[in-house]
């Protein structure tokens, strides 16, 4: 379960360390079809890895009212975002002005707030899908466990390059610049774990616990990731890189579900 819970983490270290080999920022276009890659593996996970298995999971109970407690988690997740996206001051990748309260903290301080508040939903599903495997649900394997942290992994890379190649070009030292792209990561492990415990002492909602990750992700995609991706000269390019994400997510998460 460990290495699951920190396979996230990985991938946004192993993109943070770019800085040491790559001496220009990404190509834009090339960004455009990550970020579009990365929507689509968030959209695909919120609903096969955890919207359906917190509706499969009350279903006994609740039969066609299934769900009203996955709906309730979505609007709880998505206000949680809306209400850290108020507070906390923050720069999103290619916008001028700030987010959040009002705030003296430096550009690069706030670029890297801002990819902190994005990976903290993927901790979040990543441990309520792990709580769900450790409480010994049925509808959830070890297999797709893995493949939730694997494909949050791959789309976490190349975040962790666009956080610190930017700090670089910009005039932070390698080092400085590998280490703010790898602590934007850092909150992911951190949200796993809490995550995992919430779903430990209370069992009862993990269904809640699953598709509030859901919503967290969902805010993500739609506020930040899509507008990332459609924005700009040759928008398709974000397009078709959602429906590749989207399509070997699914694929990954019916196939070994």
């Amino acid at each position: 379960m460990l290495a699951g819970i920190l396979l996230p983490f990985m991938g946004t270290s192993l993109g943070a360390a770019c800085v040491f080999f790559v001496k220009r920022e990404i190509h834009p276009l090339i960004e455009k079809i990550l970020m579009g890659f990365a929507s689509g593996v968030m959209i695909a996970a919120s609903v096969w890895s955890l919207l359906i298995p917190a509706m499969e999971m009350t279903v006994q109970k609740l039969g066609r009212l299934c769900f009203l407690p996955a709906a309730s988690g979505i609007c709880a997740g998505i206000l949680f975002l809306l209400l850290i996206d108020r507070l906390v001051p923050h720069l999103h990748i290619g916008a001028q002005a700030p987010e959040g309260i009002h705030s003296r903290l430096a550009r690069t301080t706030m670029l890297t707030l801002a990819v902190t508040i994005h990976n903290l939903p993927e901790g979040m599903a990543v441990g309520a899908v792990f709580a769900g495997l450790m409480a010994g649900d049925s509808r959830i394997t070890m297999a797709e466990a893995f493949v939730l942290s694997a494909g949050i992994a791959a789309q976490n890379f190349p975040e962790g390059a666009i956080i610190s190649l930017p700090l670089r070009s910009g005039g932070q030292s390698r080092k400085k610049a590998f280490l703010m792209g790898t602590l934007s990561g850092a909150v992911e492990p951190l949200g796993a774990v809490a995550t995992v415990w919430m779903a430990r002492v209370l069992t009862p909602v993990l269904p809640l616990l699953l598709s509030f990750a859901a919503g967290a992700m969902i805010y993500v995609v739609v506020e930040e990731l899509i507008p990332a991706s459609s924005g700009g000269e040759q928008a398709d390019l974000g397009t078709i890189g959602f429906a590749a994400g989207f399509l070997i997510m699914m694929s990954l998460d019916v196939a070994l579900g």
